[in-house]
């Protein structure tokens, strides 16, 4: 395991914190051993998971040409026929992927080809879970096209807590499946469209790790 570029700033600055927080205790508090041990604990809990969350996973990718990889750890939470109005503009298969805080946040390609689309839209913070986020809330939406032509979007949602959603494509490049596109910083969400006649290959519930899980067959 390896932590992200993007949490040498936010992991910096938790131990920091936490170490003025520490000297500022032990140098002006005076209390009974087994308090001093508690609070150390709770403490050592936000540097902790500031570290967590930034970690990147090291996995031997499951590399499949026909199969859509899922982009994110995560629980399954929609799976559904919807109008899809940003790119596509008519009906798709929509797979969303729930990341909680305890979940690796970096995001994943799940397929190979060509960058077709990028966009950024500023927005909301509605809980993630909610299906108003996945148009309301901060969201990055990209498409990928296949050299068969077949196109798969996927968008990177802010939740609740996310307030930052950090992404590499740029339309015109050429991806390989299952390398790093970005990550959302904090809880929050990725929902996948794919074409109608895609073979799913999960069910609402799973839980789905990137660049390893199946989503769907195309």
């Amino acid at each position: 395991m390896k932590l992200h570029k993007e949490g040498i700033i936010p992991i910096t600055v938790a131990l920091c914190l936490f170490a003025l927080c520490l000297y500022l205790y032990f140098r002006f508090v005076t209390l009974p051993f087994y308090v001093d041990f508690f609070v150390v604990v709770a403490l050592t809990v936000a540097p902790f998971m500031t570290v967590r969350f930034f970690r990147v996973p090291r996995r031997h990718p499951n590399l499949l040409e026909n199969a859509v990889i899922s982009p994110a750890d995560g629980t399954v939470i929609a799976i559904e026929e919807r109008e899809e109005t940003e790119f596509f503009k008519d009906k798709r298969i929509k797979i969303s992927i729930f990341m909680s805080v305890h979940n690796v946040h970096v995001n994943f390609y799940p397929i190979a080809g060509t960058i077709d689309y990028v966009a950024y839209h500023p927005g909301k913070y509605f809980i993630a879970h909610l299906p108003k986020s996945s148009c309301d809330n901060e969201h990055n939406t990209v498409v990928v096209s296949k050299d068969d032509g077949t196109q798969v979007l996927f968008r990177q949602i802010a939740g609740f807590v996310a307030r930052r959603i950090v992404s590499y494509p740029r339309v015109g490049d050429q991806v390989e499946q299952a390398t790093e596109m970005g990550m959302i910083r904090f809880g929050s969400r990725v929902d996948v469209f794919l074409p109608l006649e895609s073979e799913i290959n999960v069910h609402i519930g799973d839980k789905v790790r990137t660049q390893k899980s199946v989503l769907a067959y195309l």
